[in-house]
């Protein structure tokens, strides 16, 4: 680093860590730290953690940073990127009165099915799910009225963050949208949707477009962070749109997918539309929009797959070998990987996991592989929708996430998709673009313009389809797209029975 380099720091407080990167005025990442977050599940379905760690973990992992700069470089500002959905309420100090609730959590079953309708949808561009926070106030105003009357403030993770950093309570239209308490046409706070949450405006954070001042740090936070005087806090965006602009999904035909915890894939539009085939979601800058597909158990599943059934390490490494070495199909075992609900394009909070067609000749390894298909069909199923309503072909996907470390996992993805996957870097792509916004806001462009994307495709590899395995993935998927119509009935009668009475 050359005397005199003025660095970003770019903040990624996802699920599982706050990942803290400085990048130069290239986009390169001069310096990393990271610090892990725990989550709780004190019930079945329900996922919190304790808002006070995205702090500590976020100032630990800035601080580590800072450390790490060589020569005279100097931080020219800060910006955030978070995990999306997820809020929290606090009292007039700043204290979280409650556990946050995640995106993943699926306690507001009931709220969905009462109070999702096609008017919310129209309004928030969110089809009815578990992730958008509107289902999981509303649970709050039922079963802690309390909490939420008295909470002086309720936000997103960058609304938290932002406080701690700057004083200030405030976060970015494409951060506060995920709420679910949005009119993302307008891009302001939908009375009628607060409403139906049990929220007050005044609870809610300032909004500030994206790539624009927040406020600066209070010399409190910078010190505790190891800078010498206050910096600029950019407005940054969730984390989902932060990882496309770094991807370059700016513009039609291409899109991300993110093959993590969730799967994500998104592209981007330029005129507001909504369908049961894709959330709507605000973009990188006001008047644009990013289209996604969500599934809520991707690599979740093969992850637990291999800890209930993997054994060792060691072990977990010979189950994917295993798998690798069975035909495509596992042999007639497929997998609908319902294991946090269903979201795109049936949007039901009931829905399950269920692995159909097992026979005495199946193995863990025919389990693990009947898995990764399952999420691959899904995806499928997600694309030729998603095509379909908005009649644009996407001809380049660009895979990121940890399980695109799996070069079987993107064979079968690029199989059954027939589709060629371009196999980016598994670097902090979240972190990456919220950098670019903070290298756009300190090159003067602001909201006003939209922030330089990479303009050649990110660094990575291409994986094209089999034509002989998609051709055998072909039959499969008709089969597999039957699987969740005649088990939807089923879903609920078993949801019935172990509900919770009270």
């Amino acid at each position: 680093m050359s005397a005199g380099t003025v660095v970003v720091l770019a903040v990624d407080c996802s699920t599982t860590a706050a990942k803290a990167v400085a990048y130069d005025e290239t986009g390169t990442a001069v310096a990393q730290a990271s610090r892990p977050l725990r989550t709780d599940q004190p019930q079945a379905s329900w996922h919190e953690q304790d808002a006070a760690q995205w702090w500590t973990a976020t100032r630990d992992a800035l601080a580590d940073v800072v450390g790490r700069l060589v020569g005279s470089a100097t931080v020219g500002a800060v910006c955030l990127t978070h995990q999306r959905e997820t809020f929290v309420c606090v009292d007039a100090a700043g204290a979280p009165l409650r556990p946050a609730i995640l995106w993943l959590d699926g306690r507001a079953h009931t709220e969905i099915a009462e109070l999702g309708s096609p008017a919310v949808h129209a309004v928030s561009g969110k089809p009815p799910d578990t992730t958008p926070a509107l289902y999981k106030l509303a649970w709050l105003s039922r079963h802690e009225p309390e909490m939420l009357r008295t909470a002086a403030r309720i936000g997103d993770v960058q609304a938290y963050l932002a406080e701690q950093l700057t004083g200030r309570w405030a976060t970015s239209h494409a951060s506060a949208d995920t709420l679910g308490l949005f009119d993302l046409d307008a891009l302001t706070w939908s009375p009628e949707l607060l409403e139906l949450a049990g929220v007050r405006a005044d609870q809610l954070p300032d909004l500030v477009p994206s790539g624009e001042l927040i406020a600066q740090l209070t010399p409190e936070a910078a010190a505790s962070i190891g800078l010498p005087g206050p910096v600029p806090l950019v407005a940054g965006i969730g984390d989902g749109q932060a990882a496309g602009l770094a991807l370059g999904v700016t513009g039609p035909g291409v899109a991300y997918v993110n093959l993590g915890t969730s799967m994500v894939l998104g592209t981007q539009s330029s005129t507001y539309l909504t369908d049961p085939a894709f959330r709507t979601l605000a973009g990188v800058t006001p008047g644009t929009f990013t289209l996604e597909t969500v599934l809520n158990a991707a690599a979740y599943v093969a992850t637990w797959c291999r800890q209930e059934f993997g054994g060792t390490t060691a072990e977990a490494g010979e189950l994917e070998a295993a798998a690798a070495a069975l035909p495509p199909g596992s042999e007639g075992l497929l997998t609908l990987p319902y294991w946090n609900a269903a979201q795109t394009p049936y949007w039901d909070p009931l829905a399950r996991g269920a692995t159909i067609g097992w026979h005495g000749r199946h193995t863990r390894a025919h389990l693990y592989r009947s898995i990764l298909e399952g999420v691959g069909f899904e995806l499928r199923l997600q694309l030729e929708r998603l095509e379909h309503v908005t009649g644009v072909p996407l001809t380049s996907l660009r895979l990121v996430g940890g399980g695109a470390r799996s070069p079987l996992w993107v064979q079968i993805l690029s199989d059954i998709t027939h589709r060629q996957v371009r196999v980016c870097s598994d670097g902090e792509l979240s972190a990456a673009g919220a950098g670019i916004l903070g290298q756009a806001y300190l090159d003067g462009a602001g909201s006003s313009a939209a922030p330089t994307a990479p303009a050649a495709e990110p660094p990575g590899w291409d994986v094209s389809a089999d034509p002989t395995v998609a051709s055998a993935y072909d039959a499969l998927f008709t089969v597999y797209i039957t699987l969740y119509p005649q088990l939807r009935d089923v879903f609920g009668a078993l949801a019935a029975t172990s509900r919770d009475p009270s």
